[in-house]
């Protein structure tokens, strides 16, 4: 089969699902140029120059005119914006219309982040996210759009689902983002076309009811479970949703739709009532394909509460003590609401409201990081992370300077540069205000602290 040919079966899969002459449709959609789109932070707010026009069904969202190089634009790597595919995006019109409570979420395969980000922005510091990602090396990349985006509100963990065993009936919400056969993507990457075959799609669906099989338990009472596939067929879709609720307590969630949007409402008849699901077609939307269903657990479902340790016990983290803590909070000049934790000798801060959740997970997943890592101190004086530099902590205590687009972009390359007038010690550099990173200047020199591993290369 050449790369660009659709597969047979899956031409006859779709032809059943959409009817011929929506199929033709379907078919010319497929062949449209796909779209850009991103989701700004509104917590890194900067002056974007793309062309653009708001995505209807996504707060914060945009579609571009055209691709832009992002990799030359600084404030993508100072996290002013994520490059995320639009329909996925839908999970903020679910969360903003249901006004979902905000607590503690988990994104059970959250790599490389566009999800993970968008939970974060709207949890905000009412909330702790856990990022999870099964596949230790996709791991890196959440964690480094995780750092970008700082908020300071994920921990970022490398577990298979059955590692969550003793944490059931503990998060507010579970988003399964599952791994699928990628029919949705059949647009965007012609590749896909020749991965695809009804044994992968089998082979898909088996997978994705054992990683729903232990999700749907990490469900508390009155919490909800959001899954979603970038796949159109009913086997990893409608099948899966009527898995759930053969196997749990589930509520059905219908989420309101302005019908100029395209997006195609299913409807899936169960013993406990009709549950709803969320289709975008490529020839109805401007997005790739996408689903997605939402489910409530009943209020009188299984609750954890994460207890109250007067101690906290770990191999590697520990906890800075009260009087500690509230002075290294009045230190870095935030609002009095950090709680502090020790790995090896790097001090880290995440939102003290969660820190008995926090303690609690630490204690049974991997964990690959949390809240903001700040760096060390050496007696008084602080040797600052280039993790809190991209976060929205306050950096009061170090002096800014504000570089141009063309030394930003030195500077992000780890080029030598040549600085005018710069305070000696730490230096902060900024680009439209929006952090990049450190310097330090020695005075007969200045050291470039922008990690290695994340220079632009070209």
């Amino acid at each position: 089969m050449a790369e660009n040919q659709l597969p047979e079966a899956f031409e006859l899969q779709m032809q059943a699902l959409l009817g011929p002459a929506e199929f033709a449709l379907f078919i010319e959609g497929l062949e449209r140029p796909t779209q850009t789109s991103i989701r700004l932070n509104r917590k890194k707010p900067v002056d974007i120059s793309f062309s653009k026009r708001p995505i209807p069904w996504a707060k914060d969202g945009y579609f571009l005119e055209e691709r832009p190089s992002f990799t030359g634009d600084p404030s993508f790597h100072a996290g002013a914006y994520y490059v995320q595919e639009a329909s996925s995006m839908f999970i903020s019109h679910i969360l903003e219309s249901q006004q979902i409570p905000k607590g503690i979420y988990l994104d059970l395969a959250a790599a490389p982040g566009g999800k993970s980000t968008l939970l974060s922005s709207y949890l905000g510091e009412e909330g702790l996210l856990v990022a999870n990602e099964v596949i230790a090396a996709r791991t890196q990349i959440l964690k480094e759009n995780v750092i970008k985006w700082g908020l300071g509100n994920t921990l970022v963990s490398n577990n298979d689902p059955e590692h969550f065993s003793l944490l059931d009936g503990f998060f507010d919400l579970v988003l399964v983002d599952a791994p699928c056969s990628g029919e949705g993507m059949f647009r965007k990457d012609p590749q896909a076309r020749a991965e695809w075959s009804p044994e992968h799609v089998n082979l898909c669906s088996a997978r994705q009811k054992r990683i729903v099989d232990k999700a749907g338990e990490l469900v508390k009472g009155g919490g909800y479970l959001l899954y979603s596939t970038c796949t159109f067929n009913e086997k990893e879709n409608e099948e899966i949703l009527r898995f759930l609720t053969e196997e749990f307590a589930f509520e059905p969630v219908r989420i309101h739709l302005d019908p100029s949007w395209g997006i195609v409402e299913t409807e899936v008849s169960t013993a406990d009532g009709t549950f709803y699901g969320y289709r975008f077609f490529p020839h109805k939307v401007a997005g790739e394909g996408f689903f997605i269903t939402v489910l409530r657990r009943p209020e009188e479902a299984y609750t954890q509460v994460a207890p109250a340790n007067k101690e906290f016990k770990h191999h590697s983290l520990k906890r800075v003590g009260e009087k500690e803590s509230a002075a290294l909070e009045q230190e870095i000049g935030a609002d009095g609401s950090g709680k502090f934790y020790l790995l090896q000798d790097a001090y880290f801060r995440m939102h003290g409201e969660y820190s008995r959740e926090l303690e609690k997970l630490a204690q049974v997943l991997s964990v690959r990081y949390f809240g903001v890592e700040l760096g060390k101190k050496q007696g008084k004086e602080w040797i600052p992370s280039h993790e809190w530099a991209l976060s929205t902590l306050p950096k009061n205590a170090f002096p800014l300077h504000e570089l141009s687009e063309a030394e930003a972009l030195d500077f992000l390359r780890k080029k030598d540069q040549v600085f005018g007038e710069l305070p000696l010690g730490w230096v902060l550099l900024t680009y439209q205000k929006l952090p990049l990173g450190w310097l330090k200047n020695l005075g007969n020199r200045v050291n470039n602290y922008y990690p290695k591993e994340w220079r632009i290369r070209n």
